[in-house]
């Protein structure tokens, strides 16, 4: 009962957490990076306008050109690729560039043109540069003004500003670079997993059991987010990488934005059907320690692996808006109708496995709520230029029976397990 509690009280946590990262409204706010540089204003100026060789020094800019026949525009070209595996494009309006007498050099810019967003998205949004002279060299101001919706989005935006800042700072100092601090590194990484670990571990109890489901939900997270790389692999994404937030969990990342609604449905799915061919593999190392009265069948860490594996994958199998589920059935039904009845099924059939294992009334009242409070978490909206490539019914039928086959195998593990160690 006490993990159930646990269990609980840390859905309510991540509830509020991740409106506060992905939803909360924060307004219109500017982001701004200041550095001092040793060089002189004229010669950074040159590297930092609009028209200037940015790719010499920009951790992401690979090209700079500006747009024949109209002098205000400047089209960039990014490093990270579009949809079909291209370098992305951005066209932005210079508004305003402007030399002082003592030697400062401004100019704010504005997207009118995006090759892998849509204009929607960049409406609101605002950058700046400014040079101005200081007694070491000169002041380097970077400033973003956007409309932002999650904490999350305002940090990566922030951390991004001020990556390009270093950059330039690194550039004209030749000071070698190194990703050893970046969040994303292996290394760091690798911390953050063992942090979520121990921070996981009191909400199970402070002894060997509490750690030993800690490290089990660890390594259950890890699996699933692996399924997700897999999967971008294999629809041909350069770089996959995973990241990995204590309490939150992982989020894989691929390469590029999606090309096909198959390939939203197929990677969103792959969490859970990863995992889920773990499962008749550990039903049958059960049955077969069980034949031979090992350890692992009478103290039941196969079987506690089973119940986590399955009720993480379960929950995330859920329609709701931001889970793996929820993203596949909204590329198999177009019908709403359609989507809506099938969403209260598999809701329906989950609930049915919480109280096939013996969870009451109250407990499954409040997950429902839990639930539903998440499925109304809404970020800011990402549209892409062009809408995807549809589904056709081929494979909105492999991907049906894909997502019907990963909720019964893990519906079959958490009742199996489940059986055994409350028997």
């Amino acid at each position: 009962m006490a993990t159930y509690q646990a269990a609980i009280f840390l859905a309510a946590f991540n509830l509020g957490l991740l409106w506060l990262l992905m939803a909360a409204p924060l307004g219109r706010r500017t982001i701004r990076i200041s550095r001092i540089i040793r060089e002189r204003p004229e010669e950074l100026w040159n590297i930092t306008r609009p028209a200037g060789d940015q790719t010499v020094w920009h951790p992401n800019v690979i090209a700079v050109e500006p747009v024949d026949g109209k002098p205000d525009l400047v089209e960039f070209a990014y490093r990270h690729p579009d949809r079909h595996g291209q370098p992305s494009r951005r066209t932005m309006i210079v508004d305003r560039t402007a030399m002082t007498s003592a030697g400062s050099f401004s100019c704010h810019l504005r997207v009118v043109g995006d090759s892998t967003l849509d204009q929607s998205f960049w409406e609101g949004y605002q950058e700046s540069r400014k040079i101005e002279r200081a007694p070491l060299g000169s002041r380097v101001t970077f400033e973003q003004t956007d409309n932002f919706r999650g904490l999350a989005f305002y940090l990566f935006r922030r951390v991004a500003l001020a990556r390009e800042l270093s950059a330039l700072r690194d550039h004209v100092e030749e000071s070698p670079r190194s990703t050893l601090l970046h969040f994303e590194h292996p290394a760091w990484q690798t911390v953050l997993v063992v942090l979520s670990t121990l921070i996981l571990w009191p909400f199970f109890g402070m002894n060997a059991q509490g750690l030993m489901i800690s490290i089990f939900l660890t390594l259950v997270i890890l699996l699933h987010e692996l399924g997700h790389m897999v999967a971008y692999r294999a629809f041909g994404h350069a770089t996959t990488r995973m990241l990995f937030v204590p309490l939150l969990g992982g989020i894989a990342i691929g390469g590029r934005p999606y090309n096909s609604r198959f390939e939203v449905a197929t990677c969103a799915l792959m969490g859970a059907g990863f995992s889920a061919l773990l499962v008749p593999i550990l039903v049958a190392a059960h049955q077969s320690a069980i034949e031979i009265s090992h350890p692992l069948a009478a103290d039941g860490p196969i079987l506690v692996f089973l119940v986590i594996l399955g009720a993480f994958n379960l929950l995330n199998l859920l329609p709701t808006y931001r889970f793996d589920g929820g993203q596949v059935l909204r590329q198999v039904f177009e019908e709403q109708r359609l989507l809506a009845i099938t969403s209260f099924l598999v809701t329906g059939g989950v609930i049915w496995t919480g109280w096939r294992i013996g969870l009451g009334a109250p407990s499954l009242i409040v997950g429902v709520a839990l639930f539903t409070l998440l499925s109304m978490i809404r970020t800011k909206s990402v549209k892409p230029r062009e809408a995807l490539t549809p589904m056709n019914a081929p494979e909105r039928l492999m991907t049906g029976f894909g997502y019907y086959a990963a909720l019964a195998m893990h519906v079959y593990a958490v009742v199996y397990a489940c059986d055994r160690l409350f028997d």
